[in-house]
């Protein structure tokens, strides 16, 4: 079985330091996990498999199918979750995580305080103001950390839009700084995608780390300007099947509930 992004993030966080380390939660947090159940989910109701660990309670998952199968063995129930829904549940639950036990060189027991940890690292909202940008420029100074991270989100929202350009700004008030804007935008992820890059900024490291986000439709006269002096991310098409926008993590608003 071929390694996984999270595999490579535990891997790098092993051999590496702090930066590492919140390069992984990150990718958990991005990451669709299979949640074990002990049986079927009924509803937005879910009652996962647990087990204890010098008096703690861990819950099990797994992010592929084949590794969660590897592990039971046999046929079983399991729910499909964002990481960052999977560490609110537990948060509110006082519950850890075992993951990929069993299962893959990621395997590790995550504590009840380090998905207390994680929740709030993600409990940043973005703010939305009206700015007028004034004039547009390649983009300068961010480290490549930040510009890697952005890549690997941008690389999983499949779908909600036809690309995005990261380009130096300063806007008619005088504040310069660095944008974002995504061309084509579906409007009900708009949210989300503003969301997904405040994530990727709170694990960046950095401190008072910023970074305005805009949308923008192709016709726009701006899109030209960001085409010739950005950074372009393209954002990968849509499967046929798939609902753009519903996957998971996307639309973290309503975690499932333990029973």
């Amino acid at each position: 079985m071929s390694d996984t992004p999270l595999d490579r993030a535990h891997s790098a966080m092993q051999a590496g330091g702090e930066a590492e380390r919140l390069r992984f939660y990150e990718t958990l947090a991005a990451a669709e996990v299979f949640l074990l159940l002990d049986a079927e989910a009924e509803g937005d109701q879910v009652a996962p498999q647990a087990f204890e660990v010098e008096s703690q309670t861990f819950v099990l998952a797994f992010d592929t199918e084949e590794r969660l199968a590897s592990f039971a063995g046999q046929e079983a129930h399991y729910v499909a979750l964002s990481g960052r829904a999977v560490a609110e549940m537990l948060a509110e639950a006082g519950l850890g995580l075992g993951l990929n036990l069993d299962a893959g060189p990621s395997a590790m027991l995550l504590p009840p305080d380090a998905m207390v940890w994680l929740v709030k690292m993600l409990e940043g909202t973005p703010e939305e103001v009206q700015a007028q940008p004034k004039e547009i420029y390649a983009p300068v100074g961010l480290p490549e950390s930040l510009v890697t991270a952005l890549d690997a989100r941008l690389a999983a929202a499949e779908g909600l839009a036809e690309a995005a350009y990261l380009v130096g700004v300063s806007y008619e008030s005088g504040v310069k700084g660095h944008l974002l804007g995504f061309i084509d935008a579906r409007p009900e992820v708009e949210e989300a995608l503003a969301q997904t890059v405040s994530d990727a900024l709170q694990f960046s490291g950095l401190e008072a780390a910023m970074l305005d986000v805009g949308f923008f439709q192709a016709s726009d006269q701006i899109c030209a300007r960001m085409a010739l002096v950005g950074l372009r991310f393209d954002l990968p098409k849509p499967d046929q099947k798939a609902v753009p926008g519903a996957e998971p993590g996307m639309h973290p608003d309503a975690p499932p509930k333990l029973r």
